[in-house]
């Protein structure tokens, strides 16, 4: 157990790589075998592991060391022991942050499993873990079954008197039924939230902006601008002047979300102040300005130069929206995740309007690349990239190349959308232009670079802000 706390020591120290040896030594040095108290410290241990390797953004170890820890845990007691639910639950969080929802489903079920056992009907544990696989279900589509859970475990919520987390249920309903476009109901919900929050957390508290930004998304959804605006303004105003404790990274994310609300009301002007506000937070929480961080102000900063980015673009001034991409595009290099090859493609398209073909080129290379790795060779998202890599190519002159893609490009689509779907009437399309156009010279301005400059470009917007999961929800 000494080892445990020099371990955790380290941890408070900010030195993870450090502690991991130290618990993997005092796991070693302790045997299940021996009685309950070894096994309560090998199960322990485990866990702490666990934990320092998800402080180091390590999942796929941090999952290992808790499923290491469970079975300790079931094999010195019970499957269905109240002890077990806890890690089962603490194993479907851990599946969650690594998106992986299907297991997550799973050890949540477990604990609701056991809850029947051991808890009285509708207790608050069972209600806090039924919004737990509400959000899973909502992740894996299953939007009926989410609203069930959500809708007991308000009703078990609201028989103990927990206000306060009726009130964040209530706003995951909400959510679930905007998604929906059951927008009456979804008010309905926020607007109960609303509320309750108000009474319980104050009106100036981060968690009623939330819901002001949220109402403020639906209005703007339903063509209601006046309303939308409005309630970007109440949601600005706490934004601007938070309660103490608050981190920067949960100020700026608002503030993002309030910029797009701006920029969709046609406030352009208003949502670039509003993005520079949260750059400058960002900034003042890098330097150590006071308040709470919470370790993530690199990949927050990335969402909103991406969201700059896109602002720029759309407005016209490609040369800010490249050096916004740019920034963008330096602060995720190293993590290859989705985001960062979306990031890639929106670049090369800043690029195109350049008239910089060969570095969009390259851009789009290892777009192609990197959601290849994520998505496979099959998904919408990189057949996209695909398809702008074969554009590029037409427009350096690179027929034969580009003749190749979009022969692929077409075969794919064809065996998922069939022939007679309208994209694949495009590439047919763009396809055959191509192929009476090899062999002969190239027009300097060729066709498929048209296609990028105008059709293509014009997603950019929808693609950044359906696809940034850095911190940052950017939502239409």
């Amino acid at each position: 157990m000494s080892l445990h706390v020099v371990a955790a020591i380290h941890c408070r120290l900010g030195q993870f790589d450090v502690a991991i040896p130290v618990l993997e030594r005092s796991i070693e040095a302790v045997e299940p075998g021996n009685g309950l108290d070894h096994a309560l410290a090998k199960y322990s241990g485990y866990m702490q592991l666990g934990d320092t390797y998800s402080m180091l953004g390590q999942l796929d170890q941090s999952i290992s060391c808790y499923e290491a820890g469970l079975m300790i845990q079931i094999n010195a007691f019970t499957d269905s022991d109240p002890r077990v639910a806890e890690t089962c639950r603490y194993l479907a969080e851990a599946h969650v942050q690594a998106m992986q929802f299907e297991k997550a489903k799973k050890y949540c079920k477990k604990t609701l499993d056991i809850h029947k056992q051991h808890s009285p009907p509708a207790s608050p544990k069972e209600a806090t873990d039924r919004h737990l696989m509400a959000l899973i279900c909502e992740a894996l589509g299953d939007s009926e079954s989410a609203l069930e859970h959500l809708v007991l475990a308000s009703m078990a919520m609201i028989a103990h008197g927990h206000d306060a987390e009726v009130a964040a249920i209530d706003a995951s309903i909400g959510d679930i039924y905007a998604s929906l476009c059951r927008f009456d109901e979804a008010i309905f919900a926020y607007q109960k939230a609303l509320t309750i929050f108000n009474s319980t957390k104050g009106e100036s508290h981060l968690s009623v902006a939330s819901l002001f930004v949220r109402l403020a998304e639906l209005y703007n959804r339903t063509g209601k601008s006046r309303e939308a605006k409005s309630y970007a303004d109440n949601a600005l105003r706490i934004y601007l002047k938070p309660q103490v404790g608050a981190s920067y990274e949960e100020i700026s994310s608002g503030l993002v979300e309030i910029s797009a609300v701006y920029e969709a009301t046609n406030e352009p002007e208003e949502a670039f102040k509003v993005l520079q506000r949260a750059t400058t937070i960002l900034e003042q929480g890098g330097r150590g300005g006071g308040g709470r961080r919470s370790g993530s102000g690199s990949g927050a900063m990335a969402g909103i130069e991406a969201q700059m980015g896109v602002m720029f673009y759309m407005v016209g001034k490609y040369g800010e929206a490249r050096k916004a991409f740019e920034g963008a595009i330096g602060k995720l290099r190293g993590t290859k995740s989705a985001m960062f090859g979306v990031l890639l493609n929106q670049m090369g398209l800043t690029c195109i309007q350049l008239y910089k073909i060969g570095e969009a080129v390259r851009l789009f290379q290892e777009a192609k690349v990197v959601l290849e790795e994520h998505y496979g060779v099959y998904h919408s998202d990189t057949l996209a990239v695909s398809s702008n890599l074969a554009a590029a190519y037409d427009a350096m002159g690179r027929v034969e190349e580009a003749i190749e893609i979009l022969e692929e490009i077409l075969k794919v689509r064809e065996e998922m959308l069939g022939t007679a779907n309208p994209e694949v009437d495009e590439e047919k399309r763009r396809l055959e232009e191509l192929l009476k156009e090899a062999g002969r010279a190239r027009n300097k301005k060729a066709k498929s670079l048209q296609i990028l400059l105008g059709s293509n470009s014009l997603r950019m917007k929808k693609e950044v802000a359906k696809r940034w999961t850095g911190g940052f929800s950017f939502r239409l």
